[in-house]
């Protein structure tokens, strides 16, 4: 499955290559994570860091497509009660594709789906893997700052769009959109070549 999606990568990175502009670059920051919907109550914040690649292809002069491949820390914090708290830490390879539009020169606003692979899953150092999904798919929004051509900061909201857990109970179209789903607000740094 990863010999795949690395493969996919490749070849869309090297088919957009004859694009007006394309320019490759390197990113990395902050996640604010946590469980939405279904029954995780009592959950919260858990921060962890993203750091990865991308190549921002122009399409017309403010528009550009931008995939990108990243290692992403997830998951929450589930309050325990009397038991006291734990953490559930998730790591995933996150392949977002997003729609960058310029609304000025040093501004631009971006949308798109992501897809995840779960590399790992660990609850107080317990192996947990197999309570999770191996996809998990999510859209992203988001906007951008450019200090300079190469330097910029970027605010980043991903929505989880399927369930967490291969267990989850879904039996009709409700279930599935209370079932749990990721939630990640992402502060990233990029350097672009």
């Amino acid at each position: 499955m990863k010999k795949i999606i690395l493969a996919a990568i490749a070849v869309m990175a090297f088919s957009f290559a004859k694009a007006q502009e394309t320019r490759f670059g390197v990113k990395g920051g902050l996640n604010l994570t946590t469980f939405v919907g279904g029954n995780v109550d009592d959950t919260n914040s858990l921060v962890g860091f993203h750091v990865g690649g991308f190549a921002e292809i122009k399409i017309i002069d403010k528009l550009a497509i931008q995939p990108e491949l990243l290692f992403s820390t997830q998951g929450t914090k589930v309050d325990g009660g009397p038991f006291g708290d734990w953490d559930i830490k998730t790591n995933y390879l996150n392949i977002p594709v997003l729609a960058k539009y310029y609304i000025v020169e040093k501004f631009s606003v971006e949308a798109g789906p992501q897809l995840g692979v779960l590399l790992s899953a660990k609850s107080e150092g317990d192996d947990v893997k197999d309570n999770f999904k191996t996809v998990d798919l999510g859209f992203n929004l988001g906007a951008g700052y450019h200090f300079t051509e190469n330097v910029s900061v970027n605010l980043r909201y991903t929505i989880g769009l399927s369930p967490l857990s291969d267990n989850a109970d879904i039996e009709n179209e409700g279930d599935y959109y209370d079932s749990a789903k990721n939630s990640v607000l992402a502060l990233s740094f990029a350097y672009k070549f």
